[in-house]
């Protein structure tokens, strides 16, 4: 369910007449998917196979959970760029613990070493901000270019294979057949997810520095500290879809995740969180990533050009956040 906090001191909120309305913009965005399903269905061959809808779950595992740890970010009306080259680095960094030609670490501490570094590429980013005063824009893209160099350093610009079959198992295995791992545990971490957003201190402080940092500043709050804790919480969503991306592989290669975040931040958009802080939803970050998935699956199965599937992913999110205006501006009329 979408979450919002309203930013004008002494003006009541009807619960009703949320719970409809938060409701309402997420059954338009599930709407939306079940169309472009349904369009895809008619117009590309062989789009109805089960096995195609199967693709769609996989591949949309970890761009759906990068956008989950976006989705807190952009609450705060913040933005974090570094997440398609940080999830490489997380990745390179995988493939240096478990693979047999460097460290070859038991797979518990594996997991654990990418969480880790997930983590502190948040936590350097949190700091940046929130104790340097970098904007989120210059301090995330400058981090963008930092992993993506380091993951390339890292590597000797070299493909990274990892032949840990366990770890491999992750992202494509399947404990409940015909679904992969990879799907049932995005499904996870979106209900931890909703639950940190809508019960806990952690999602109601986004969303109030969202919509109105200086009066959650003087009401009291450590916004320093806890903003830093949301860029941290950010990187480790990042760190499990780096695990899902390259386990789904099997290797690593160090030069991709460039414009991976575009695709997370479009999801959480396409999916109801507003860029301007203050509204967000998880559920919605989910159907924003399966539309996007679906798109991109659609797409190329009637063969349309990598380009011009760009385009329509462009526009698509222009669409979202003209929507998102136009909302914002009536509530703030009324």
């Amino acid at each position: 369910m979408t979450t919002t906090v309203d930013a004008k001191a002494g003006k009541s909120t009807n619960p009703v007449a949320a719970f409809f309305k938060t409701n309402m913009q997420l059954a338009l965005v599930t709407l939306a998917l079940v169309v472009i399903y349904a369009y895809f269905m008619f117009a590309a061959p062989n789009f109805a196979h089960f096995n195609i809808f199967t693709d769609i779950l996989l591949q949309t595992a970890f761009t759906g959970v990068m956008a989950l740890g976006a989705t807190f970010v952009i609450a705060t009306s913040g933005i974090d760029l570094s997440v398609g080259t940080g999830m490489t680095m997380v990745a390179v960094m995988g493939g240096i613990f478990l693979s047999g030609d460097h460290m070859n670490l038991p797979l518990g501490i594996g997991l654990l070493g990418m969480l880790a570094v997930g983590a502190l590429i948040g936590l350097i980013n949190g700091t940046n901000i929130s104790i340097l005063g970098l904007p989120p824009f210059i301090a995330t893209l400058a981090m963008m270019m930092v992993c993506r160099g380091l993951a390339l350093i890292v590597s000797d610009k070299s493909t990274i294979s990892i032949a840990n079959k366990q770890y491999i198992a992750l992202s494509t295995g399947e404990l409940i057949p015909g679904i992969s791992n990879a799907a049932i545990i995005l499904v996870v971490l979106v209900v931890i997810a909703a639950f940190l957003m809508n019960h806990t201190l952690l999602g109601r402080y986004a969303l109030a520095f969202g919509s109105n940092e200086e009066a959650t500043r003087l009401s009291g709050v450590n916004v320093r500290l806890w903003k830093i804790v949301i860029y941290v919480v950010a990187g480790v969503f990042m760190a499990v879809s780096a695990i899902l991306y390259s386990a789904r592989f099997g290797f690593v290669q160090p030069a991709e995740g460039a414009g991976f975040e575009m695709d997370a931040i479009a999801a959480a958009v396409i999916g109801g969180t507003s860029l301007a802080g203050g509204r967000a939803s998880i559920p919605g970050a989910l159907v924003g990533a399966l539309i996007m998935m679906t798109l991109k699956k659609g797409l190329t199965m009637m063969g349309v050009a990598s380009e011009w599937q760009m385009v329509v992913t462009g526009i698509v999110v222009m669409l979202a956040v003209f929507v998102d205006n136009i909302r914002r501006a009536r509530e703030n009329a009324a």
